[in-house]
């Protein structure tokens, strides 16, 4: 295709010449044919099509890129997540990557509405929304020129970040396992509990939070452990008393697949504190380096309190390592990274074995007149099949002690670290 104006006028004519010229760029994209690529982009950038169309088609089909990658098993806050991994390996400069990025919440945000509200699970609601993906712009405004003047960019300048973020999705992104529900297909049913059952789990988790804000407002180190430790009791117990509800029940719901974003620096071990805090809540999880995302196995309730308790043991392990400067050497040298590195190692070594034997406590306490056992045994024989399943090639490491004053730092940290959760999951 050449770029050629419409013999007829209309908005109509020019759209459907636009929508076929981006279908050359899509349809390059898929064959990856960099030559058809450029030469269809470059039709785009000399038509002269009516603006309004080419800026419409244009987004349509950035939003069908956003569909290949949602395809690929990719879900709305990794997409960020890789793309500004993507521009610190280019070493784009920031002002490109902000509008870009922006420029891709955007699309998704289009995207989100091909699909029906019924069809979107909270945790996708809740992602978009920590984004800031939303339609923002009205009927009848141009998208492109709207953003070009929000981003101080011109015409072109936007078409070409278009044509970036299309090629991006379709040649750097690999397919990931499936986590979690995508839009576009009904929610599978979750095992529904009864009305007594739902009220047990509400008077539980009254108490937990309870004893989590006594926590948090104490000012006494030794009265925070023990409330938080009682919660972390309770919360195993509540862990348990599913476990046993599925069991007498004769069913229930399988173990589900969750991905966390870890981002730099020191991924290694803030993946490694992840899988310790997975494994001592009866999951199992992978970290993939090259991505910056760890995938977990495990059983939803489960799953929810990995992803808080890591989530607030993170937060706790970054403040206490800030505040824990490194010191010289005999030799004079201060290497920050490796204190920080060792540190954060350290701190997720220390925060599994704490972890470790508060689960076994909660354990011994809810296996007063049950037959725990094999319950247990069965749920996390399920979790090792799925995780084998997913990963049958999966490679793991130790973690390597690089600077000992780092270490010992990291684990007096872990020592003093609160075990709670702090903040609610969004609940599909």
């Amino acid at each position: 295709m050449t770029a050629t104006t419409p013999s007829t006028d209309g908005a109509a004519t020019h759209r459907r010449y636009a929508d076929r010229m981006f279908a050359e760029v899509t349809g390059a994209l898929h064959r990856r044919d960099h030559r058809a690529f450029r030469k269809a982009c470059d039709d785009v950038y000399a038509s002269t099509l009516d603006s309004g169309a080419v800026g419409a088609a244009a987004l349509h089909a950035t939003g069908l890129a956003v569909q290949h990658a949602w395809d690929l098993n990719w879900q709305p806050a990794e997409l960020d997540h890789a793309l500004r991994r993507f521009a610190a390996k280019v070493k784009a400069p920031a002002a490109v990557t902000a509008w870009m990025i922006r420029l891709l919440s955007d699309a998704s945000a289009g995207r989100m509405r091909a699909h029906a509200p019924e069809t979107v699970t909270g945790r996708w609601h809740s992602q978009l929304e920590v984004l800031e993906a939303a339609v923002w712009w009205g009927a009848d405004e141009e998208h492109l020129a709207a953003f070009g003047q929000r981003h101080g960019l011109d015409r072109l300048k936007v078409l070409g970040g278009a044509f970036e973020l299309m090629r991006w999705i379709h040649h750097e992104l690999p397919r990931l396992e499936k986590a979690g529900h995508a839009p576009g297909t009904p929610i599978p049913p979750r095992r529904s509990a009864s009305r007594a059952t739902q009220a047990a789990d509400q008077r539980m988790l009254d108490r937990i939070r309870a004893l989590l804000a006594k926590a948090e407002s104490t000012g006494f180190p030794e009265e925070a452990e023990a409330f938080t430790a009682k919660a972390q009791q309770l919360m195993a117990r509540h862990s348990i008393d599913h476990a046993l509800l599925d069991a007498t029940a004769g069913g229930g719901d399988g173990p589900d697949t969750r991905r966390i974003v870890i981002a730099n620096p020191y991924e290694g071990p803030k993946a490694l504190l992840l899988q310790v805090v997975a494994r001592a809540n009866n999951c199992r999880a992978v970290n993939f380096k090259e991505y910056g995302l760890s995938t977990m196995v495990g059983f939803e309730p489960d799953l929810d309190a990995v992803e808080l308790l890591y989530t607030s043991l993170l937060v706790q392990a970054v403040r206490a390592m800030t505040a824990a400067n490194a010191r010289p050497d005999r030799y004079g040298r201060n290497d920050v990274r490796s204190f920080r590195q060792a540190f954060l190692s350290a701190y997720a070594d220390r925060i599994g074995e704490r972890l470790a034997e508060a689960a076994e406590e909660g354990h011994a306490e809810a296996a007063a007149g049950t037959d725990l056992v094999p319950v247990l045994a069965a749920r996390n024989e399920a979790v090792s099949t799925a995780f084998d399943e997913l990963f049958p090639n999966r490679v793991t490491g130790a973690a390597r002690i690089g600077n000992l004053a780092g270490w010992a730092s990291g684990r007096a940290a872990a020592d003093r670290a609160d075990l709670a959760a702090r903040a609610p999951l969004p609940r599909t």
